[in-house]
């Protein structure tokens, strides 16, 4: 027996240097911590079908699809028997300390365009793929061959429950990870391996009876703590919704025009947030400090060119005219005179014939905002 316990220790001993190799790997790597967490997630199952059987996953199909794999990493991956989870701070290196408050003056002047913070400098999922991939490589490198596979928010994978699982933060109010030294301002990823590794310790919530997000929400869409119906979110709104934005939530957009971080800048938390390490994450020229008519008028072939390398090239060139035409109006609607009204709604009309009906509904709902402008021609 005695035996038996000593092999068991030193097990742990090699495990846990193991983990303390994979974590100085990984800091080289441009990762902020790393967690492992095991592979029974059963307990999350109802939860996940409930959400799932009210609705709250909206057009987002592929999440009822994969079903209760996504709690299941054995089952996506066979042979998996621990997850390496990893966090990476995504704030461009100058962010100034007074951020949250930067971010919500851009609110206060209606025709320039809101970008989530995180989708302003490269896509991330180029970014952290590439370099999960090159952690696991450098593990079989050192350690000796082994099954694996690397995710960012690309599998029916439950990226914050496994993030949560291995300590890298908790589960806010907002349903999003916090974490006491960084706030939420990070992107996860994970490698599912078939290394029997030992489980990082999850940490306390410490949200106490701090309701910021849910005030803050201006869609409602954080409908209990913890509980996000997306049909109201604002970041599937503009992301992930490819049909008609209903008309009563596109006043409260605002200028908003791909995704919205007013749950994240009203978090106390994340006046701890830490600006990231890398380069890729910088501030792309022209989607921050940029008007709204400025990237109404990009074509098709500017689109492209100018979101090369960047997450919002996924949405496509139709929804981001739809989400900016959505802004426009909103702009019009608070138009401070007749002659930026004029200007605001000759921005729009440059669109009337617009190849999409999408895009022109749009904006014919756009330049119906202003009550002392005639209304527009039908399409």
């Amino acid at each position: 027996m005695h035996a038996k316990n000593h092999s068991q220790e030193n097990q742990a001993q090699a495990s846990q240097a193991w983990l303390a190799r994979i974590t100085a790997w990984a800091k080289e790597l441009g990762f902020s911590q790393i967690g492992v967490a095991g592979v029974d997630l059963s307990s999350s199952e109802p939860g996940l079908l409930r959400w799932l059987e009210q609705g709250f996953h909206g057009q987002m199909h592929y999440m009822a699809a994969h079903g209760l794999k996504r709690a299941r990493p054995a089952e996506l991956v066979p042979g998996t028997v621990s997850v390496i989870t990893a966090r990476m701070n995504y704030l461009p290196a100058d962010t100034p300390a007074d951020w949250q408050e930067r971010e919500w003056q851009r609110l206060r002047h209606p025709q320039e365009a809101i970008i989530s913070v995180y989708a302003r400098g490269r896509d991330y999922h180029k970014v952290l793929r590439a370099r999960l991939q090159k952690l696991a490589e450098r593990m079989a490198q050192e350690l000796g061959p082994f099954g694996y596979r690397a995710f960012t928010d690309s599998a029916p994978v439950l990226e914050a429950e496994l993030a949560r699982r291995s300590g890298q933060g908790w589960r806010g109010k907002h349903s999003l990870v916090l974490n006491r030294e960084a706030g939420s301002t990070f992107f996860l990823g994970e490698i599912y391996v078939d290394l029997p590794l030992p489980p990082t310790e999850p940490v306390s919530v410490h949200c106490g009876s701090c309701t910021a997000c849910l005030d803050a929400c201006p869609t409602g869409a954080i409908v209990a703590p913890g509980q996000v119906d997306a049909r109201r979110c604002i970041s599937y709104l503009t992301i992930e919704y490819g049909g008609s934005i209903p008309e009563d939530l596109r006043p409260k957009m605002a200028n908003r025009i791909y995704g919205c971080d007013d749950c994240q800048l009203a978090c106390p938390w994340n006046k701890f947030a830490q600006p990231s390490v890398l380069a890729d994450f910088a501030v792309r020229p022209g989607l921050q400090d940029v008007g709204l008519a400025e990237l109404f008028a990009w074509d098709e072939a500017s689109f492209l060119r100018r979101t090369e390398g960047s997450p919002i090239r996924r949405i496509g060139h139709e929804k981001w005219v739809r989400n900016i035409a959505v802004a426009l109006g909103n702009a019009l609607r608070q138009a401070p005179d007749a002659a930026t009204a004029q200007a605001i709604a000759a921005t729009l009309a440059t669109r009337l014939d617009d190849p999409s009906a999408l895009v022109r509904e749009h904006v014919q709902w756009a330049l119906a905002q202003h009550p002392r402008l005639p209304p527009a021609p039908p399409f």
